[in-house]
């Protein structure tokens, strides 16, 4: 197994200052209750294991990042609550299933849904689609400060 390089070296450090730790998990019951009644279909796994783990972490924005601002990240899926139908309809536009799993940005007027497809990829789902790319590296692009890729 490589070492950690140093973005993820860095994205740890983050994480761990706003609660992360190896091993966490924490219950996603209550969420995907919640996420159900308000419309979405079940989460897959992939999305049920990024949320036990990283689920409930409040990123603060962090200034200037790599190639965007390092904007405020919320990690609470209910907070796409009464956007059902955004995430399914550019899952069906992909042909994947997009889960949410929180927000960019949010409080501010830039605000945009986060959601997880079942093969690890992190989406930035609002009027447009873009990606951070698959887990692990995407989550380092989200946390440092990179622009997602525009998909449509």
């Amino acid at each position: 197994m490589n070492p950690p390089s140093a973005h993820q070296q860095q994205t740890r450090r983050i994480l761990e200052s706003v609660g992360w730790h190896a091993n966490r998990a924490v219950s996603t019951q209550r969420w995907e209750s919640e996420l159900v009644a308000d419309g979405f279909p079940p989460m897959h796994s992939i999305a049920l294991q990024f949320l036990s783990e990283f689920g409930g972490l409040t990123v603060p924005d962090g200034g200037a990042g790599v190639t965007r601002a390092r904007e405020p990240i919320t990690l609470v899926p209910t907070e796409c609550c009464g956007e059902a139908d955004r995430f399914i309809e550019w899952g069906r536009q992909i042909g994947r299933d997009i889960a949410p799993i929180g927000e960019l940005a949010s409080g501010t007027c830039a605000c945009a849904f986060l959601g997880i497809d079942e093969q690890a990829e992190i989406y930035v789902v609002d009027g447009v689609l873009a990606t951070f790319g698959q887990m692990p590296q995407a989550l380092d692009e989200l946390v440092l400060g990179y622009m997602p890729r525009k998909i449509t």
